[in-house]
């Protein structure tokens, strides 16, 4: 049990990125004043983890609607975060990318802010969306264990929430280039994790 509660939070760790989020946060609210930022993070993150319990809730009913087999998504899903790990390791970093993206974004009001690029593609990734549905698959995982999942992701949004309330002090202790090295660490956890995923969805799909 420890050791699958350590897996799923490294997973949704690395694919959510609370650290990566911290400049994206400072460069979009650098402008307004302390209450303004914390309405930010508290929309950002509330947005975040209503966006993640939809497909950790309805994920898998939409593709079994669509008669889409599991383990072809599961196969898809590790591909996918794959390439997302590649992209944290070989490109530009999170906090790069998302930053060049909110800076397009100058004249946004605050529920602009929250919505994009902090909440949506910045903590609710489309790699976090993929890992928490197949984190939650039903016919692998006991309802109790997708309540831990669920447990394990809302204590990260959590978490993220509390970094960016507290995100000057860490662009302090950490400067420019921490939260770059850190993505790209979690990165290669990550490719890991997803080679992982993609290998047991292929061995799976030809079991059937």
């Amino acid at each position: 049990m420890l050791s699958i509660l350590i897996t799923q939070f490294v997973v949704l760790w690395a694919v959510i990125d609370p650290i990566g989020s911290v400049p994206v946060y400072l460069s979009r609210t650098q402008h307004l004043n302390a209450e303004h930022r914390r309405l930010v993070a508290l929309k950002a993150v509330a947005i975040a983890a209503g966006v993640l319990l939809f497909f950790l809730i309805a994920g898998q009913f939409l593709l079994e609607a669509m008669q889409i087999p599991l383990p072809a998504f599961q196969a898809a899903g590790g591909l996918v975060l794959l390439l997302f790990a590649l992209s944290m390791i070989f490109g530009e970093s999170k906090p790069d990318v998302e930053t060049k993206l909110s800076e397009e974004m100058s004249k946004s009001h605050l529920a602009d802010l929250a919505v994009y690029p902090l909440a949506i593609p910045s903590i609710a990734s489309p790699g976090a969306m993929m890992a928490v549905v197949m984190l939650t698959d039903n016919h692998r995982y006991a309802l109790i264990d997708q309540s831990i999942t669920a447990a394990v992701m809302l204590a990260i949004l959590v978490l993220t929430l509390l970094l960016l309330l507290i995100a000057t002090k860490i662009q302090n202790v950490l400067g420019n280039v921490g939260p770059a090295i850190i993505s790209r660490v979690m990165g290669l956890i990550l490719a890991a994790v997803a080679t992982n995923s993609l290998l047991l969805g292929i061995k799976d799909f030809y079991a059937l």
